[in-house]
């Protein structure tokens, strides 16, 4: 019997180095197509150091590089927080001071991204509350709908806007000492005229086309918001949208 036992062994020992070979193998085919995905899951792979928790900056950060990065992180998540009551999202977050970096994990020309609604990142261009809260917005509101919820994306985007208080997008608020002048309640820089994209991909292309399709989106949401209730009509409306209620019965095009 110990020949039979013998070659159960160097079978499965086979079995074993072939299993092994094929997880290496999707761990490197994930690595190089999603670098993105893999950084989140091991930032310590490319080289990013932890600066507190669920927060990784490049290695070699200088002291005033590390305050920077806590001091937009701190201030997004309260943007967030304050606009949502509170934040039931806890996205990774991954800051890089240097464009190689930012390449190395995935990013492009963009100044911060949103990943699968797990993580967010930021390249050297968007190291500040602003663009930090804006990609956190994606998350958080994600996290909020339920599995299969479909949303417009200018929604999406015009909504992360309006959270980030981007004032490349939007209007001042109105000062509490009646200083500024106009009407108030709207804050559309520019306002939408015809469809806004829908998908990802629309999206995509009229963004690249035209800049000012964040303000056209942003415009819609703020608007919306003002007409609808506030803060408290975006609960509503995640509410409702969970419970199966369509987007286009709820939101009119704007």
């Amino acid at each position: 019997m110990q020949p039979v036992r013998k070659k159960s062994r160097r079978r499965w020992a086979r079995v074993l180095a072939v299993v092994t070979a094929l997880l290496v193998a999707a761990v490197a085919g994930v690595s190089l197509a999603y670098p993105s995905v893999a950084a989140a899951t091991c930032p310590g792979c490319y080289g990013l150091t932890e600066l507190e928790e669920g927060v990784y900056g490049e290695a070699g950060m200088s002291d005033q590089q590390r305050a920077q990065v806590r001091q937009a992180v701190k201030g997004a998540r309260e943007r967030v927080a304050d606009f949502y009551g509170g934040r039931v999202s806890s996205p990774t977050l991954l800051a890089c001071v240097t464009e190689a970096c930012y390449e190395r994990i995935g990013g492009g020309k963009e100044r911060g991204v949103a990943v699968l609604n797990r993580s967010v990142m930021l390249s050297p261009r968007g190291i500040d509350p602003v663009i930090a809260s804006h990609e956190m917005s994606h998350v958080e509101l994600h996290t909020r709908l339920e599995s299969g919820v479909e949303i417009p994306q200018w929604f999406d985007e015009g909504l992360a806007v309006v959270v980030s208080d981007d004032a490349r997008y939007l209007a001042p608020k109105p000062a509490t000492d009646g200083r500024l002048t106009g009407n108030p309640a709207d804050r559309c820089l520019t306002a939408p005229t015809g469809s806004l994209p829908v998908t990802l991909d629309q999206w995509l292309t009229a963004a690249s086309k035209d800049a000012g399709t964040y303000a056209k989106s942003a415009c819609a949401v703020s608007r919306w918001l003002h007409a609808s209730g506030g803060r408290t009509a975006l609960a509503s409306l995640i509410s409702r949208l969970n419970a199966g209620e369509p987007f286009p019965s709820l939101v009119p095009p704007p």
